[in-house]
Protein backbone atom coordinates (compact mmCIF):
# COMPACT_ATOMS: atom_id res chain seq x y z
CA UNK A 1 0.00 0.00 0.00
CA UNK A 2 1.42 3.53 -0.47
CA UNK A 3 1.93 5.49 2.32
CA UNK A 4 -0.09 8.31 3.67
CA UNK A 5 1.88 11.29 2.69
CA UNK A 6 3.65 13.39 5.38
CA UNK A 7 2.36 17.20 6.76
CA UNK A 8 3.18 19.76 3.53
CA UNK A 9 6.46 21.69 3.49
CA UNK A 10 6.71 24.50 5.53
CA UNK A 11 7.50 28.04 3.86
CA UNK A 12 10.66 28.55 6.50
CA UNK A 13 12.07 25.30 4.86
CA UNK A 14 13.22 27.44 2.42
CA UNK A 15 16.09 27.46 4.54
CA UNK A 16 16.48 23.77 6.24
CA UNK A 17 19.88 22.12 6.08
CA UNK A 18 20.31 21.12 2.53
CA UNK A 19 19.73 24.87 1.40
CA UNK A 20 22.37 26.38 4.29
CA UNK A 21 24.85 23.62 3.08
CA UNK A 22 24.83 24.54 -0.13
CA UNK A 23 25.07 27.99 0.45
CA UNK A 24 28.54 27.10 2.52
CA UNK A 25 29.68 24.80 -0.50
CA UNK A 26 28.84 28.02 -3.22
CA UNK A 27 31.05 30.20 -0.52
CA UNK A 28 33.94 27.98 -0.21
CA UNK A 29 34.05 27.69 -3.93
CA UNK A 30 33.44 31.34 -3.96
CA UNK A 31 35.77 32.98 -1.02
CA UNK A 32 38.47 29.80 0.00
CA UNK A 33 38.64 31.75 3.10
CA UNK A 34 35.12 31.54 4.23
CA UNK A 35 34.59 29.33 7.80
CA UNK A 36 31.96 26.87 6.29
CA UNK A 37 32.13 25.01 10.25
CA UNK A 38 31.51 29.24 11.48
CA UNK A 39 28.31 29.75 9.12
CA UNK A 40 27.49 26.47 9.69
CA UNK A 41 27.00 26.01 13.26
CA UNK A 42 25.23 29.44 13.40
CA UNK A 43 22.67 28.44 11.18
CA UNK A 44 21.91 25.20 12.09
CA UNK A 45 22.05 25.84 16.06
CA UNK A 46 18.74 26.47 17.14
CA UNK A 47 17.20 25.86 13.63
CA UNK A 48 13.98 24.36 13.92
CA UNK A 49 13.11 26.89 16.68
CA UNK A 50 13.42 30.03 13.94
CA UNK A 51 10.56 31.07 12.14
CA UNK A 52 11.12 32.26 8.23
CA UNK A 53 12.46 35.68 8.51
CA UNK A 54 14.53 34.49 11.47
CA UNK A 55 16.20 31.87 9.50
CA UNK A 56 16.56 34.36 6.68
CA UNK A 57 18.49 36.97 9.67
CA UNK A 58 19.96 34.40 10.75
CA UNK A 59 21.69 33.99 7.36
CA UNK A 60 22.89 36.99 6.48
CA UNK A 61 24.02 37.34 10.15
CA UNK A 62 26.33 34.27 9.83
CA UNK A 63 28.03 35.24 6.63
CA UNK A 64 28.98 38.34 8.55
CA UNK A 65 30.74 36.14 10.98
CA UNK A 66 32.32 33.50 8.87
CA UNK A 67 33.43 35.72 5.58
CA UNK A 68 36.34 37.60 6.25
CA UNK A 69 37.34 41.02 4.85
CA UNK A 70 35.47 44.18 4.78
CA UNK A 71 32.31 45.19 4.09
CA UNK A 72 32.33 46.06 0.43
CA UNK A 73 35.12 42.69 0.17
CA UNK A 74 32.30 40.48 1.71
CA UNK A 75 29.39 42.31 -0.75
CA UNK A 76 31.71 41.39 -3.93
CA UNK A 77 31.75 37.72 -2.82
CA UNK A 78 27.92 37.38 -2.53
CA UNK A 79 27.27 38.93 -5.46
CA UNK A 80 29.20 36.19 -7.11
CA UNK A 81 26.67 34.23 -5.13
CA UNK A 82 23.58 35.64 -6.21
CA UNK A 83 23.26 34.04 -9.82
CA UNK A 84 24.07 30.38 -8.08
CA UNK A 85 21.42 30.96 -5.39
CA UNK A 86 18.56 29.58 -7.61
CA UNK A 87 15.45 30.99 -5.03
CA UNK A 88 13.83 34.75 -5.32
CA UNK A 89 12.96 34.14 -1.32
CA UNK A 90 16.35 33.24 -0.06
CA UNK A 91 18.56 35.57 -2.22
CA UNK A 92 16.44 38.26 0.01
CA UNK A 93 19.06 36.97 2.66
CA UNK A 94 21.57 38.86 0.79
CA UNK A 95 19.36 42.22 0.76
CA UNK A 96 19.43 41.80 4.05
CA UNK A 97 23.23 41.62 4.69
CA UNK A 98 23.43 45.14 3.20
CA UNK A 99 20.53 46.66 5.36
CA UNK A 100 22.12 45.40 8.54
CA UNK A 101 25.73 45.62 7.72
CA UNK A 102 26.06 48.39 5.03
CA UNK A 103 24.50 51.46 6.45
CA UNK A 104 27.39 53.55 7.14
CA UNK A 105 28.31 52.98 3.15
CA UNK A 106 25.07 54.41 1.90
CA UNK A 107 26.11 54.82 -1.57
CA UNK A 108 27.92 51.74 -2.06
CA UNK A 109 24.89 49.66 -0.16
CA UNK A 110 22.35 51.65 -2.48
CA UNK A 111 23.99 50.23 -5.60
CA UNK A 112 24.51 46.68 -3.71
CA UNK A 113 20.86 46.81 -3.30
CA UNK A 114 19.77 47.81 -6.84
CA UNK A 115 22.10 44.81 -8.17
CA UNK A 116 20.87 42.04 -5.53
CA UNK A 117 17.10 43.28 -6.32
CA UNK A 118 17.53 41.36 -9.86
CA UNK A 119 17.49 38.18 -7.88
CA UNK A 120 15.62 38.57 -4.49
CA UNK A 121 13.66 41.84 -3.65
CA UNK A 122 15.35 44.56 -1.64
CA UNK A 123 11.96 45.92 -1.07
CA UNK A 124 12.23 45.23 2.50
CA UNK A 125 16.71 46.25 3.23
CA UNK A 126 16.18 49.85 0.82
CA UNK A 127 13.75 50.79 3.45
CA UNK A 128 16.15 51.86 6.29
CA UNK A 129 18.21 54.04 3.93
CA UNK A 130 15.57 55.97 3.41
CA UNK A 131 14.54 56.37 6.97
CA UNK A 132 18.02 57.35 7.18
CA UNK A 133 18.43 60.21 4.36
CA UNK A 134 15.05 59.96 2.55
CA UNK A 135 15.84 62.73 0.00
CA UNK A 136 18.75 61.12 -1.04
CA UNK A 137 17.33 57.79 -1.10
CA UNK A 138 14.39 58.92 -2.93
CA UNK A 139 16.33 60.22 -5.64
CA UNK A 140 18.00 57.51 -6.07
CA UNK A 141 15.09 55.38 -6.40
CA UNK A 142 13.53 58.03 -8.77
CA UNK A 143 16.83 57.36 -11.20
CA UNK A 144 16.19 53.55 -10.73
CA UNK A 145 11.87 54.39 -12.02
CA UNK A 146 14.47 54.63 -15.80
CA UNK A 147 16.47 51.40 -15.04
CA UNK A 148 15.82 48.71 -17.93
CA UNK A 149 15.86 45.94 -15.92
CA UNK A 150 11.68 46.07 -14.76
CA UNK A 151 13.28 44.51 -11.02
CA UNK A 152 14.85 47.42 -10.60
CA UNK A 153 12.05 50.11 -11.65
CA UNK A 154 9.41 48.32 -9.27
CA UNK A 155 12.09 48.55 -6.02
CA UNK A 156 11.57 52.45 -7.03
CA UNK A 157 7.82 52.49 -6.45
CA UNK A 158 7.85 49.13 -4.03
CA UNK A 159 10.65 49.78 -1.82
CA UNK A 160 9.37 53.52 -0.94
CA UNK A 161 5.50 52.20 -0.09
CA UNK A 162 4.86 53.69 2.98
CA UNK A 163 3.07 50.97 4.38
CA UNK A 164 4.28 48.06 3.04
CA UNK A 165 3.57 44.60 4.45
CA UNK A 166 6.28 43.06 6.65
CA UNK A 167 8.30 46.22 6.11
CA UNK A 168 9.32 48.52 8.53
CA UNK A 169 6.92 51.41 7.99
CA UNK A 170 7.90 55.20 6.58
CA UNK A 171 6.39 57.23 9.15
CA UNK A 172 7.72 60.68 7.43
CA UNK A 173 5.92 59.16 4.08
CA UNK A 174 3.02 58.01 6.10
CA UNK A 175 2.52 61.73 7.42
CA UNK A 176 3.18 63.10 3.79
CA UNK A 177 3.74 61.06 0.89
CA UNK A 178 4.05 63.31 -2.04
CA UNK A 179 7.68 62.90 -2.05
CA UNK A 180 7.17 59.32 -3.84
CA UNK A 181 5.05 61.15 -6.31
CA UNK A 182 7.63 61.58 -8.87
CA UNK A 183 8.10 57.76 -8.60
CA UNK A 184 5.22 57.04 -9.52
CA UNK A 185 4.29 59.24 -12.38
CA UNK A 186 7.67 58.39 -13.95
CA UNK A 187 6.14 54.51 -13.29
CA UNK A 188 2.39 55.04 -14.52
CA UNK A 189 2.93 54.53 -18.27
CA UNK A 190 5.62 51.19 -17.48
CA UNK A 191 5.41 48.29 -19.83
CA UNK A 192 5.63 46.18 -17.28
CA UNK A 193 2.18 44.82 -15.46
CA UNK A 194 4.29 43.78 -12.46
CA UNK A 195 6.10 47.64 -12.14
CA UNK A 196 2.13 49.58 -12.63
CA UNK A 197 0.94 46.83 -9.93
CA UNK A 198 3.12 48.16 -7.56
CA UNK A 199 2.35 51.95 -8.62
CA UNK A 200 -1.31 51.14 -7.49
CA UNK A 201 -0.37 49.37 -4.19
CA UNK A 202 1.76 52.26 -3.49
CA UNK A 203 -1.42 54.56 -4.21
CA UNK A 204 -3.42 52.31 -2.09
CA UNK A 205 -1.31 52.67 0.66
CA UNK A 206 -1.66 56.45 0.65
CA UNK A 207 -5.74 56.32 0.77
CA UNK A 208 -5.62 54.84 3.87
CA UNK A 209 -4.19 57.88 5.08
CA UNK A 210 -4.37 60.70 2.48
CA UNK A 211 -7.29 59.39 0.15
CA UNK A 212 -7.98 63.54 -1.09
CA UNK A 213 -4.60 63.17 -2.27
CA UNK A 214 -4.52 60.14 -4.49
CA UNK A 215 -7.96 61.13 -6.40
CA UNK A 216 -6.53 64.38 -6.51
CA UNK A 217 -3.56 62.74 -8.64
CA UNK A 218 -5.35 60.14 -10.31
CA UNK A 219 -7.82 63.14 -11.40
CA UNK A 220 -4.91 64.44 -13.33
CA UNK A 221 -4.34 61.29 -15.47
CA UNK A 222 -6.22 60.09 -18.84
CA UNK A 223 -8.12 57.28 -17.04
CA UNK A 224 -9.83 56.80 -20.63
CA UNK A 225 -6.20 54.68 -21.29
CA UNK A 226 -7.03 51.29 -20.36
CA UNK A 227 -3.65 50.59 -18.30
CA UNK A 228 -4.41 53.72 -16.07
CA UNK A 229 -7.89 53.38 -15.62
CA UNK A 230 -6.67 49.88 -14.40
CA UNK A 231 -4.04 51.36 -12.03
CA UNK A 232 -6.24 53.93 -10.87
CA UNK A 233 -9.42 51.41 -10.15
CA UNK A 234 -6.98 49.18 -8.54
CA UNK A 235 -5.26 51.64 -6.27
CA UNK A 236 -8.78 53.20 -4.76
CA UNK A 237 -9.92 49.40 -4.33
CA UNK A 238 -10.09 49.85 -0.70
CA UNK A 239 -11.72 53.91 -0.72
CA UNK A 240 -14.73 51.91 -3.07
CA UNK A 241 -15.24 49.16 -0.54
CA UNK A 242 -15.58 52.25 2.01
CA UNK A 243 -18.01 53.50 -0.22
CA UNK A 244 -15.85 56.80 -0.58
CA UNK A 245 -18.26 59.28 -2.36
CA UNK A 246 -14.88 60.82 -4.38
CA UNK A 247 -13.79 57.44 -5.31
CA UNK A 248 -17.07 56.49 -6.36
CA UNK A 249 -17.35 59.51 -8.65
CA UNK A 250 -14.17 59.17 -10.54
CA UNK A 251 -15.09 55.83 -12.06
CA UNK A 252 -18.76 56.92 -12.60
CA UNK A 253 -20.38 55.24 -9.41
CA UNK A 254 -21.20 58.32 -7.79
CA UNK A 255 -24.95 58.57 -7.89
CA UNK A 256 -27.18 56.50 -5.40
CA UNK A 257 -28.09 53.36 -7.34
CA UNK A 258 -31.81 53.58 -7.79
CA UNK A 259 -32.85 49.34 -7.03
CA UNK A 260 -34.20 47.17 -4.97
CA UNK A 261 -32.44 44.61 -3.51
CA UNK A 262 -32.51 41.39 -1.84
CA UNK A 263 -29.68 39.49 0.16
CA UNK A 264 -30.12 35.74 0.92
CA UNK A 265 -27.30 33.46 2.76
CA UNK A 266 -27.82 29.57 2.68
CA UNK A 267 -28.00 27.49 4.72
CA UNK A 268 -28.61 29.54 7.10
CA UNK A 269 -26.71 27.48 9.93
CA UNK A 270 -23.82 25.56 9.28
CA UNK A 271 -20.51 24.48 10.66
CA UNK A 272 -16.79 24.86 9.53
CA UNK A 273 -16.42 22.95 6.40
CA UNK A 274 -19.59 23.57 4.87
CA UNK A 275 -20.33 25.40 1.90
CA UNK A 276 -22.66 29.46 2.53
CA UNK A 277 -24.17 30.72 -0.72
CA UNK A 278 -25.45 34.18 -0.98
CA UNK A 279 -27.72 35.46 -3.65
CA UNK A 280 -28.39 38.72 -4.33
CA UNK A 281 -31.34 40.07 -6.60
CA UNK A 282 -30.81 43.43 -7.79
CA UNK A 283 -33.98 45.39 -10.00
CA UNK A 284 -33.84 48.91 -11.16
CA UNK A 285 -36.36 50.88 -10.41
CA UNK A 286 -35.64 53.63 -12.75
CA UNK A 287 -36.06 54.41 -16.67
CA UNK A 288 -32.32 54.98 -16.99
CA UNK A 289 -29.21 53.04 -17.16
CA UNK A 290 -26.85 52.87 -13.93
CA UNK A 291 -23.14 51.82 -13.37
CA UNK A 292 -23.24 50.36 -10.42
CA UNK A 293 -20.16 48.55 -7.78
CA UNK A 294 -21.44 45.62 -5.86
CA UNK A 295 -20.06 44.42 -3.12
CA UNK A 296 -20.61 42.07 0.13
CA UNK A 297 -19.76 42.87 3.97
CA UNK A 298 -19.49 40.08 6.55
CA UNK A 299 -19.40 41.19 9.98
CA UNK A 300 -17.27 38.51 11.64
CA UNK A 301 -18.24 37.28 15.24
CA UNK A 302 -14.58 37.63 17.25
CA UNK A 303 -13.76 35.12 20.12
CA UNK A 304 -15.33 37.94 22.91
CA UNK A 305 -18.68 38.27 21.11
CA UNK A 306 -18.15 41.83 19.29
CA UNK A 307 -18.12 41.68 15.81
CA UNK A 308 -15.59 42.96 12.80
CA UNK A 309 -16.60 43.80 9.25
CA UNK A 310 -14.62 43.06 6.26
CA UNK A 311 -15.68 43.98 2.31
CA UNK A 312 -15.46 42.00 -0.70
CA UNK A 313 -15.78 42.88 -3.81
CA UNK A 314 -18.76 41.36 -5.91
CA UNK A 315 -18.79 42.94 -9.38
CA UNK A 316 -19.14 45.60 -11.42
CA UNK A 317 -22.15 46.43 -13.98
CA UNK A 318 -24.10 48.55 -15.83
CA UNK A 319 -27.80 47.77 -15.09
CA UNK A 320 -30.12 48.76 -18.23
CA UNK A 321 -33.37 50.64 -17.39
CA UNK A 322 -35.74 47.98 -15.32
CA UNK A 323 -33.13 45.56 -16.07
CA UNK A 324 -33.07 42.68 -13.18
CA UNK A 325 -29.30 41.35 -11.75
CA UNK A 326 -29.21 37.80 -10.03
CA UNK A 327 -25.91 37.48 -8.49
CA UNK A 328 -24.41 33.79 -6.67
CA UNK A 329 -21.31 33.91 -4.41
CA UNK A 330 -20.25 30.43 -2.75
CA UNK A 331 -17.64 29.77 -0.64
CA UNK A 332 -16.70 27.30 2.17
CA UNK A 333 -16.33 28.56 5.70
CA UNK A 334 -12.97 27.67 6.77
CA UNK A 335 -10.36 28.69 8.52
CA UNK A 336 -7.48 30.75 7.86
CA UNK A 337 -3.99 32.03 8.97
CA UNK A 338 -5.55 35.49 8.98
CA UNK A 339 -9.03 34.57 9.79
CA UNK A 340 -11.02 32.50 12.37
CA UNK A 341 -13.97 32.12 12.76
CA UNK A 342 -16.18 31.63 15.79
CA UNK A 343 -19.90 30.56 16.52
CA UNK A 344 -22.62 32.97 16.98
CA UNK A 345 -24.75 34.63 14.17
CA UNK A 346 -23.09 36.92 11.47
CA UNK A 347 -24.52 39.44 9.31
CA UNK A 348 -23.82 40.02 5.65
CA UNK A 349 -24.66 43.54 3.65
CA UNK A 350 -24.96 44.12 0.10
CA UNK A 351 -23.52 47.13 -0.83
CA UNK A 352 -24.38 48.73 -3.79
CA UNK A 353 -22.22 52.33 -4.66
CA UNK A 354 -21.27 52.45 -1.75
CA UNK A 355 -24.83 52.34 0.16
CA UNK A 356 -26.36 49.70 2.18
CA UNK A 357 -29.05 48.20 0.84
CA UNK A 358 -30.00 44.65 2.56
CA UNK A 359 -28.87 41.93 4.80
CA UNK A 360 -29.26 38.59 5.66
CA UNK A 361 -27.50 36.14 8.07
CA UNK A 362 -26.05 33.09 8.74
CA UNK A 363 -25.24 31.39 12.28
CA UNK A 364 -21.96 29.50 12.55
CA UNK A 365 -22.28 26.64 15.20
Amino acid sequence: MPSEPGPPPQLKDWFDEARYRAIAAELTAIAPKFDARVFLRLVLDGLEERTLMQRLIQCAAAVNEALPGSFQQKVRVLQKLAPKLGHEFVAIFLCDFVAVFGREHFDFSMEALRFFTVFGSAEFAVRPFILADQELALKTLLQWARHPDEKVRRLASEGSRPRLPWGMRLQALVRDPRPTFAILEALKDDESLFVRRSVANHLNDITKDHPELVLQLLEGWDLEREHLRWIAKHACRTLIKRGHAGALRLFGFGKQAEVSAKLTASPTQLRLGERLTLAASIVSTTRRPQRLVVDYIVHYVKARGVSTEKVFKWTEVDLPERGTLELIKSQVIRDFTTRKHHPGRHRVELQINGQRVAEAAFVIE
